[in-house]
């Protein structure tokens, strides 16, 4: 949901509003191999209107209808909080749809700002909680009834529609375009949720089993946070960190209260509601989307990016929700090799210095959107999309599977073990454990990049720097014989203790090339390297040796038995601590070896924890201390992960 963003300091936002600007501009930036752009002036003719929701509260909605009437068209529609600019009837934006593919198809397009935000009347809610049945009184709104409002009136008011509609959405749109399947409007036959928000707590942007995930948080909310109290085309000024390093930032800021005593000053409420809300209480729990997803009529399809640093969690539950609650449901679930929103980028090859071959984005949108909507839409095509369509990294190349994870996985267990060894034998002997020392004060960065933009290419990102340090214990397999395929959710079983009474625990699994690895043809999105040299020259080529990161995540010791009701660490006692990385597709080649990395921070992605039984969101400098760590490996206390191993 968070957007990143190259350019630092901006005072203000630009048109397009907010941080889903940037997100609309890379989407613009089509590839030299791709068709010329479609001239959307030429082929549309745009009207704006408010329409009346239930309640009497009226939203905005640009729109924009084929000029040539000589055919009826479905509406495809988005709701978004990132404004559906730019405004007035002779501005027009220079692309339309999920993509230039579907823009030449010939649809009805309405871009809606949603309820509260740019142009919409009304009151603004983050996460909007959804209500337990179908509204009984013209007050009772939520987002479900304010798309059913405003699909009627396009129905009605919009012409020539075929009476179909369609609603995709990216990331924050994403999670408007599931919210649609409630209660959905019969009209509605197609939904595609494309990274959609489903739980702030657990897993999307804002935390990760309960831990704060800081440098998201407040580099959202210190912007799209600010109150609007009237209908604008503008949006707030853009917070200035002032410094380049979010790393500095974060860190000179303090304990978590001097965010809003320091640079907020009481303008951001969301941020100080999550302050008062440290746990997962009711106020979390309500604007839960999963519970309500039953009885889904719209067909569905779920886009995901393996890599997108923001919502995964959200796609993947959202799946296995109406999966299990709406069994009847047309849905495919189709997830590839990308950073947030990067399917709709037809250029995206590669992330970071990883290379995925040709572009999966430009299959996807061709191959794949394309068909879903035309289809469910207008009867074209036939219904051929399986139920997973899944990217596999490693070895780029596209599966199809009936569920997820496919069914013929074997659970497998990764042991750690003294030496910093890691293989599939449980330890029999050795050293009890091994010991690290976590000091608040100097916590592990996240990334080897100075910037204060969190970036994307974290997620892929080589991870020798960490290695280096003394509070980051490594564990690696002997080099792979053949292919190994993990597909499916990765569960770190910990066996762990501290000399606090609080602590982190992240883990990360990382694919180490061989020190042979020739350098890709052509260059990732890092920037230019130098050429291939020859083994044993320098410099040496980029991917020799490098420890691509595959997949990490955050557990905080005091939600280890309850999200709700958070308990302390018993000092230097044993604990076992459980959690779910989310899911990969991805292959150890042979040649290859499997690394895991623990440490205690991943600085200022997560924000730091004191390593004392406090509320962290009310903590004060004189609570944070140093700690020690022990990560077990004995017969008794075997520290492991739990992996889908798919037989090849």
């Amino acid at each position: 949901m968070i957007l990143s963003f190259t350019r630092l300091r901006f005072k203000t936002v630009l048109p397009l509003g907010c941080l889903f600007s940037i997100f609309c501009f890379v989407v613009q930036t089509w590839s030299q191999e791709s068709a010329p752009p479609v001239d959307v002036k030429a082929l549309y003719q745009k009207t704006e209107a408010q329409v009346p929701m239930r309640d009497g509260v009226k939203l905005f909605v640009s729109i924009y209808v084929p000029r040539d009437t000589s055919k009826h068209y479905p509406i495809l529609m988005q709701r978004t909080p990132y404004s559906a600019a730019p405004y007035g009837p002779d501005a027009y934006r220079n692309s339309v749809g999920p993509s230039q593919t579907l823009a030449r198809e010939g649809y009805i397009f309405a871009y809606c700002d949603v309820r509260g935000r740019w142009m919409s009347e009304g009151e603004f809610s983050n996460m909007r909680p959804m209500l337990n049945q179908a509204s009984q009184s013209p007050q009772q709104i939520d987002e479900a009834t304010d798309t059913y409002d405003t699909i009627e009136w396009l129905l009605k008011n919009v012409q020539p529609n075929n009476g179909r509609v369609g609603i995709w959405g990216i990331s924050y749109p994403g999670f408007y375009a599931a919210a649609a399947t409630v209660r959905a409007h019969p009209a509605l036959k197609a939904a595609s949720p494309q990274a959609p928000i489903a739980d702030w707590f657990v897993g999307d942007d804002m935390h990760h089993n309960g831990a704060l995930y800081l440098l998201d948080d407040f580099a959202f909310f210190s912007t799209f946070g600010r109150p609007r109290p009237q209908p604008t085309t503008q949006g707030p000024p853009r917070f200035d960190f002032g410094v380049r390093d979010a790393y500095r930032f974060f860190l000179e800021m303090g304990p978590l209260p001097n965010a809003d005593k320091k640079y907020l000053k009481g303008d951001v409420a969301f941020w100080n509601e999550q302050m008062q809300h440290p746990n997962y209480d009711e106020f979390w729990r309500s604007r839960n989307l999963l519970p309500h997803l039953q009885n889904v009529t719209p067909a569905v399809m779920l886009v995901g990016g393996l890599f997108d640093a923001e919502d995964w969690y959200g796609p993947t539950h959202i799946y296995q929700q109406i999966k299990k609650a709406s069994p009847a449901t047309h849905q495919s679930f189709v997830f590839g090799p990308w950073c947030h929103g990067c399917w709709a980028r037809p250029d995206y090859k590669s992330l970071g210095d990883i290379n995925f071959g040709s572009s999966p984005s430009q299959f996807f949108q061709e191959q794949i959107e394309a068909k879903f909507f035309n289809y469910y839409l207008k009867d074209e095509g036939s219904n051929d999309l399986p139920a997973i369509y899944a990217f596999r990294t490693g070895l780029n190349d596209w599966k199809k599977y009936d569920q997820w994870p496919p069914a013929n996985t074997q659970s497998k267990k990764l042991f750690l073990k003294p030496g910093g060894k890691l293989d599939f034998a449980a330890p029999t002997a050795g050293q009890q454990y091994d010991e690290f020392v976590s000091d608040p004060a100097h916590p592990v960065p996240y990334t080897n990049r100075v910037s204060i933009a969190r970036g994307v290419t974290y997620m892929t990102e080589d991870q020798r720097f960490t290695a280096r340090r003394p509070d980051v214990l490594t564990y690696t397999s002997e080099t792979l014989k053949e292919d190994l395929t993990i597909a499916g959710p990765i569960k770190a079983n910990l066996f762990v203790s501290t000399s606090g009474t609080d602590a982190d625990w992240v883990v990360k699994v990382i694919d180490v090339f061989p020190d042979d690895t020739p350098e890709p043809a052509a260059a990732g999105q890092g920037g230019n390297r130098p050429q291939p040299q020859a083994p044993g020259t320098w410099p040496a080529p980029p991917l020799a040796g490098y420890e691509m990161l595959v997949r990490g995540d955050v557990m905080r010791s005091r939600f280890r038995n309850s999200l709700e009701r958070p308990e302390a660490m018993v000092p230097n006692e044993v604990t076992p601590i459980s959690y779910t990385l989310w899911d990969v597709h991805h292959t150890f080649r042979k040649g290859h070896r499997i690394m895991v990395q623990v440490q205690s921070s991943w600085f200022p992605l997560v924000d730091r924890n004191p390593q004392k039984f406090v509320n962290i969101y009310t903590a004060q400098e004189s609570d944070f201390q140093k700690a020690v760590h022990h990560i077990y490996h004995t017969p008794q206390n075997a520290t492991n992960l739990e992996v889908m191993v798919l037989p090849e």
